[in-house]
């Protein structure tokens, strides 16, 4: 079958994962903070930031119609109150250059990475933050508001939940599975050191050594466990709609949720039920308003009564240690629907160095999601993650997620297999 006409065919990159020297930002501190746990720091990553014209054409060429790229909250307000009109204009050149080409751009307004000024002020624990978040998305809005048809304000606002569950899992049982469900999962935690400190005070005490911050307490976006945190997060999407609509009322707006393939193992049909409340349910409330959902999921997770099983025996497993397993995308979706909003797949792929892994992966999602939209699902779009082979966070260079590979020595970008594959789907609007 055929996908319906407008449907966006993307990939996805995050700023600081792609665009380097991004020295304004929280993560460019841990990642050179003293005890850190990154494998290595970011540098010049792909260096999108000055090449994102030949990237964006190379996407153009492949057959693309969509990209999802994040705009960076610190190089646009690199110190509190000062907003860069030089990172301004970058942007909107790179937003210029996707209508150029025919490209449909998504723009992400916040991506895990925030200013360092504000970690000094509490960061995502900080009750001024929604407001200072929601000013800067108006700043952007009031001047890109025209060339942005679709802005998610809040990259994964549950990730804290996914994570902390996660910390838990890996803590209560050695047979737990590695972190599962999202690419940004925080591989680098010690696992018993956790068991005996609660979730967050390892983490917290790089993070102190990094701000300065004499409690230690875990600031930055995605490893703000508390509760308070979280309605920080909740009242900083609400707000940042608000501004947005305000700015630009064209622009349709919405948030995106990293949502794992909850599937109960024996007796686990409660506990399986309380992650998905706790991860999804939970955000229902704040996405009234919004004119989409971003959907965001990698695999599945087994859960007994007591927490989440081992990977199946035999079971194949990506470079982050979750189960090789596509279908995940089909049943998060049908799940996700109950929201009631339009839907885009923000977010979907996996890390292999076997390309041939991801045209697999690509070819059994992609016919789940087919599903989908002939049982008359609203969905959008696809953005594949990611468009190059990037930063992974804790663990440096090492995972590929990426459809184009890149020399991080030379910058050369080469074409993989799997890129010309779903550029190919994306020019017929079908699969094969």
């Amino acid at each position: 079958m055929a996908f319906p006409d407008g449907f966006l065919w993307g990939t996805a990159t995050a700023a600081h994962q792609v665009e380097g020297t991004n020295t304004a930002s929280d993560f460019w501190a841990l990642e050179h903070a003293p005890g850190s746990m990154f494998a290595e720091p970011s540098g010049d990553a792909c260096d999108h930031y000055r090449l994102y014209r030949q990237d964006i054409a190379l996407l153009k060429e492949l057959g693309f119609t969509g990209y999802r790229f994040s705009i960076e909250w610190a190089r646009i307000e690199p110190e509190d109150g000062f907003v860069s009109r030089a990172a301004i204009a970058h942007y909107r050149d790179v937003l210029e250059t996707c209508h150029e080409l025919g490209i449909t751009p998504m723009v992400t307004l916040h991506h895990f990475t925030s200013p360092r000024w504000l970690m000094e002020l509490g960061g995502w624990e900080y009750e001024g933050t929604p407001e200072r978040f929601a000013a800067y998305c108006r700043v952007v809005m009031s001047e890109l508001g025209p060339l942005i048809p679709y802005a998610a304000t809040v990259n994964e606002a549950n990730i804290a939940c996914l994570i902390r569950r996660m910390i838990d899992d890996r803590a209560g049982t050695d047979a737990a599975p590695a972190p599962a469900g999202a690419e940004q999962a925080p591989v680098g935690v010690d696992s018993a050191r956790a068991e005996k400190t609660g979730p967050g005070e390892e983490i917290g005490e790089v993070f102190g050594t990094a701000f300065g911050s004499p409690s230690g307490r875990p600031q930055v976006f995605l490893f703000t466990f508390s509760d308070t945190g979280l309605e920080v997060v909740k009242r900083a999407h609400v707000l940042a709609r608000h501004a947005i609509k305000e700015a630009s009322p064209s622009t349709r707006v919405g948030l995106t949720l990293a949502l794992q393939d909850y599937q109960p193992g024996p007796g686990g049909e409660k506990a399986a039920g309380r992650r998905w409340a706790e991860e999804f349910d939970e955000f229902l409330a704040v996405l009234e308003g919004d004119d989409f959902l971003g959907v965001q999921t990698y695999t599945r997770v087994l859960v007994g009564e007591d927490g989440a099983l081992p990977h199946p025996e035999g079971a194949e497993l990506t470079q982050m240690g979750y189960e090789f397993y596509p279908r995940a995308l089909e049943n998060v979706l049908r799940r996700a629907a109950s929201a009631g909003l339009p839907m885009f797949v923000t977010e979907n792929g996996i890390a292999t160095a076997d390309d041939a892994r991801r045209v697999e992966y690509i070819r059994v999602a992609l016919e789940g999601l087919e599903r989908c939209v002939d049982d008359g699902l609203d969905v959008r779009g696809y953005f594949h993650w990611s468009a190059l082979d990037n930063f992974e966070w804790m663990l440096g260079y090492e995972p590929a997620f990426g459809l184009i590979a890149v020399d991080r020595d030379t910058q050369e970008r080469t074409v993989k297999e799997s890129a010309r594959r779903l550029g190919a789907i994306a020019r017929r609007n079908g699969l094969a």
